[in-house]
C-alpha cells in the first residue's frame, strides 16, 4: 500500500490495520510533545503495559492527565490547608514538615487514582 494514501487515511480519522499502522509509523514524521511530571509518568506506564498505540490521540489524552492532576492537587491542597493538623505554626521547621507531609499525601493521591490506574 502507498505511503501517502495510509497518511491521508490516518489524518481523516479513518481505521488502520496493523499493516497499515506499521507504514504509517515508518513514514509519518513524529511530533515532539512536552507533557508535564503526570503526563510524563502516564506514558511510561502505558508503554509498560503495551497498550499505548490504542490510544487514538494519546498526546491530548496526556495532556488531559496533567490537568486533572493538577485539579485534583488544587482541590487537596485547600482542603488539607483548612485541616487544623496541617496549618502553619510560624516554626519554620514544623511547618515544613507539614508542607512536605501534604505534598507527599497529594503525591501518592494523584499516582493511585490518576497516573497508575
Amino acid at each position: 500500500m502507498n505511503a501517502a494514501k495510509v497518511i491521508a487515511k490516518a489524518e481523516r480519522g479513518e481505521g488502520l490495520t496493523v499493516e497499515e499502522i506499521k507504514i504509517y509509523q515508518a513514514n509519518a514524521k513524529p511530533v515532539k510533545q512536552v507533557y508535564g511530571k503526570y503526563g510524563t509518568l502516564k506514558r511510561k506506564y502505558l508503554e509498560e503495559k503495551g497498550i499505548d498505540w490504542t490510544i487514538a490521540d494519546l498526546p491530548t489524552y496526556l495532556h488531559n492527565v496533567d490537568k486533572q492532576a493538577d485539579e485534583l492537587y488544587e482541590g487537596m491542597y485547600s482542603r488539607l490547608m483548612c485541616n487544623e493538623k496541617y496549618k502553619r505554626t510560624g516554626d519554620f521547621l514544623e511547618d515544613l514538615h507539614r508542607q512536605t507531609e501534604v505534598q507527599h499525601l497529594i503525591e501518592e493521591e494523584i499516582l493511585n487514582e490518576i497516573v497508575y490506574v
